[in-house]
């Protein structure tokens, strides 16, 4: 089997997760009907967004917490558990000089695959072994899956050294495969593994709420609350405000920190938050220019530009992107829904005219 192959053979098992503060990758084990990420993409979220390469985005469950091996599980939605089987295993056999694959399809950015050797099977970090290999392991692939050259999952990618020159790591598929076992009785419920002792630590056996019955140790089991009115505040909850006043589900709308994305018509508007300097960016990827005849459409843009007083037309590698600046003190409740419902209503406009008239060509849109 080709890289290729792998890649293509593995691309609809790979899950996009995005909570309000951060955003990776996860896949779908089968066998136990879970969807595996690191610990460190999902904090101590218990409800995060989910999407695929053909599944739309949905809300789900985290249902496993282990902070040692920086694992978690989710309870994949109805619709992903028909997704193509990936098998965990084949850790035990991989040597150093072995190509493996390290797979991600994160929200914001395109899916990626890195290859790559295998530079060391058993580095050890922490108390914990790690696969050391030889291609970054870059923000988007945490949490994704490693595999070998058979398409085998052997490990689930973790972190990068900063600094270091192609140095990423794995966590092995033991650790993976012990953990979903000792899961798998707790199927459903909420599990915090001890750190210190491995227990697996559950409301049912917590002792006086907050210490393990193993060792000792002070557990926080997530609680599941409305955790947008605990943790975000400023512009992030003004913004969120806003696209709930707007009927738009701000959850479904994360695609990571300070970042969201709706979409209106046939149009996808992308809105972030710079905190460093109190800016609030809307941006909205339209259309393709045509292979040729584009000088009546740069007429048009230039054209429209200067009639505008807040909305701007820029290229970007050959897309029409229309954007907007907002100050962070613009953005109250009433001033920041009439912003965003003139951006999303131009953004639809624009997109359907300059494919119609202008002969632009659409964009081809991850799912």
């Amino acid at each position: 089997m080709n890289i290729q192959e792998i890649i293509e053979g593995l691309k609809e098992s790979i899950v996009q997760i995005a909570t309000q503060t951060g955003n990776g990758t996860g896949f779908y084990i089968q066998d136990y009907n879970l969807i595996v990420t690191n610990k460190h993409v999902i904090g101590n979220n218990r409800r995060v967004t989910v999407k695929t390469k053909d599944i739309p985005k949905k809300i789900t469950d985290v249902v496993f917490y282990d902070e040692k091996h920086d694992l978690a599980f989710l309870i994949p939605p109805p619709s992903m558990q028909d997704l193509p089987p990936l098998t965990a295993g084949g850790y035990t056999s991989l040597k150093t000089g072995d190509t493996v694959i390290a797979i991600g399809h994160p929200f914001g950015l395109n899916y990626t695959a890195t290859q790559g050797v295998v530079s060391h099977t058993d580095r050890i970090h922490e108390g914990v072994k790690y696969i050391q290999i030889d291609a970054a392991i870059n923000p988007g692939n945490s949490g994704g899956p490693l595999v070998n050259d058979r398409g085998e999952v052997v490990g689930v990618n973790s972190f990068i050294i900063k600094g270091g020159n192609n140095l990423g790591f794995a966590l092995p598929s033991s650790y993976l495969l012990d953990a979903l076992r000792h899961y798998k009785p707790y199927y459903g419920k909420v599990v915090v593994r001890c750190p210190s002792c491995g227990t697996m630590v559950t409301e049912d056996n917590i002792e006086n709420g907050k210490y393990c019955a193993g060792c000792g140790r002070e557990i926080i089991i997530p609680k599941l609350q409305p955790t947008r009115q605990v943790l975000l505040t400023g512009v992030p909850r003004i913004i969120e405000d806003i696209l709930e006043l707007m009927e738009i589900d701000p959850e479904l709308a994360r695609a990571g920190t300070h970042k969201w994305e709706v979409t209106h018509g046939s149009a996808l508007i992308s809105i972030s938050y710079d905190a460093e300097n109190n800016i609030v960016l809307s941006d909205a990827f339209l259309c393709q220019l045509p292979k040729q005849g584009n000088q009546e459409i740069y007429s048009f843009l230039l054209q429209e530009n200067y009639s505008f007083q807040s909305h701007f037309f820029s290229l970007h590698e050959g897309n029409i992107v229309l954007s907007r600046l907002y100050y962070d003190a613009e953005i109250t409740l009433e001033q920041g829904k009439n912003l965003f419902a003139e951006m999303f209503e131009k953004a639809d406009y624009y997109d359907t005219l300059l494919i119609e008239q202008y002969h632009c060509l659409p964009i081809a849109r991850e799912s």
